[in-house]
């Protein structure tokens, strides 16, 4: 792989590895099936519970009318509870429900799951380089981070 190519090739690979688990996931997950859109929605929910639309909309880089978007077909599901916020009368708090702790945890264990069969089929060289890539491909995700906050 030389250095031209290189960059496509990665993206191509994460992109790829990432529809791959959405895709398994997506089949042996219970009813009713989540979109990657509303589970990075959940994930920051849980993550950050009390987090208002707005906030939620610029952490996943989506226009604040697809977040409302996806938080009513949520709660509609039983899955985010809003709350007034107390400072601001016109906000909304997102709250997960022990339902979407729950289905987040099935989800996290069936991922880590899944990764871990398929990584255990590759040889120890590449267990390794995956091992080793970790740490780069965290800052990667950092540095696209700070610029999509820039822009």
């Amino acid at each position: 792989m030389d250095q031209e190519t290189f960059p496509e090739e990665l993206a191509d690979a994460l992109v790829g590895v990432q529809r791959l688990i959405r895709r398994r996931l997506r089949r042996e997950m219970p009813d009713p099936p989540l979109r990657g859109a509303e589970v990075e929605l959940l994930r920051l929910v849980v993550a950050r519970p009390g987090i208002g639309i707005s906030d939620a909309a610029r952490e996943l880089h989506l226009a604040s009318n697809s977040v409302s978007t996806l938080v009513n077909q949520l709660a509609r599901r039983d899955y985010l509870t809003r709350e007034t916020d107390p400072a601001d009368r016109r906000a909304a708090r997102l709250l997960p429900t022990p339902a979407a702790e729950a289905r987040l945890a099935e989800w996290r264990r069936r991922r880590a799951d899944l990764v871990r069969r398929q990584v255990s089929r590759l040889d120890e060289a590449d267990r390794e380089a995956l091992r080793a890539a970790i740490p780069a491909l965290r800052e990667l995700a950092g540095t696209l981070h700070e610029e999509a906050d820039q822009s």
